[in-house]
C-alpha cells in the first residue's frame, strides 16, 4: 500500500518556507490562524478573478503584511490604487484592527504579479474545475491544461482526476503524465493543488503536479 503524502508538507522548512510568518502566544495562536484562515477565504473570493496563486500573512507587533501572488495584478489595484483601499478596510475589519489599534498596528499590502500562470498548480486545477462544471470533456481539458503547463517550461506535470468523472455511475480514478514529477526528490521544485469540482452528478477531485526543475541548495 502506497503512502501519500502532500509534496508542499514534505519539504515544508527545507525549501518551501511557510504562507504565514507570525509568532503568538499559546492561549492567541489559535485564534490569530483563524484569522488567516478566514482572511484568505475573503480574499479568495474577493479577488476570484485576479488570479490568486497564493496569499502570504507576516504579522509584528506593530505591521500586518499581507502579500498577493496574483496573474492578474491590475484586477486587485484598480485605477490609483482604489481597490486596494476597499481591501484594506475589509482586511482591518476581518482581523478586528479598532480605530484605537490602528495607532499601533499597521496593514501593508502588497502585489507582486505572477509571470508564468501556466506553471502554477492551483491555477491549473481551478481552470479544469471550471470546465468540468460546464460540461467539458475531461480528457480534452487535461490534455490542454499539460500542453499549456509543458508550453511555459516545465520538466514534467501529473494530473489525477478521482470521482464520478463525466457522469459515470461508478466512480472511478484516472492519471495522466507528462514528462517526469519526481515527488520523492527534495530537491526537486513541485508545486502541488487539489481541489473539488463540484458536477452536477457528484463531486470529482482534482490534483495538479508540477514539476519546475532542482532547487540550489
Amino acid at each position: 500500500m502506497g503512502q501519500k503524502v502532500n509534496p508542499t508538507g514534505f519539504r515544508l522548512g527545507s525549501f518551501i518556507t511557510w504562507k504565514s510568518t507570525w509568532y503568538a502566544d499559546p492561549r492567541q495562536y489559535s485564534d490569530t490562524m483563524l484569522e488567516d484562515h478566514k482572511l484568505r477565504e475573503f480574499l479568495e473570493k474577493k479577488l476570484a478573478g485576479a488570479g490568486v496563486v497564493q496569499i502570504s500573512i507576516e504579522r509584528s507587533l506593530t505591521m500586518i503584511t499581507v502579500v498577493l501572488h496574483v496573474s492578474r495584478p491590475g484586477v486587485v489595484i484598480g485605477k490609483g490604487g482604489a481597490n486596494l483601499e476597499v481591501i484594506k478596510k475589509d482586511i482591518e475589519r476581518i482581523l478586528n484592527v479598532s480605530k484605537q489599534k490602528k495607532d499601533k498596528v499597521k496593514i501593508d499590502i502588497r502585489v507582486q504579479e505572477v509571470k508564468k500562470p501556466d506553471l502554477s498548480a492551483k491555477l491549473v486545477a481551478e481552470r479544469i474545475v471550471d470546465q468540468l462544471i460546464k460540461r467539458y470533456p475531461h480528457r480534452r481539458a487535461v490534455s490542454q491544461a499539460m500542453e499549456k503547463v509543458m508550453a511555459a517550461g516545465a520538466k514534467g506535470v501529473k494530473i489525477a482526476l478521482a470521482g464520478r468523472i463525466g457522469g459515470a455511475e461508478i466512480s472511478r480514478t484516472e492519471k495522466y503524465f507528462e514528462g517526469k514529477v519526481p515527488t520523492q526528490t527534495l530537491r526537486a521544485n513541485i508545486d502541488y493543488y487539489e481541489v473539488p469540482a463540484k458536477t452536477r452528478s457528484g463531486y470529482v477531485g482534482i490534483k495538479v503536479w508540477i514539476y519546475k526543475g532542482e532547487l540550489a541548495n
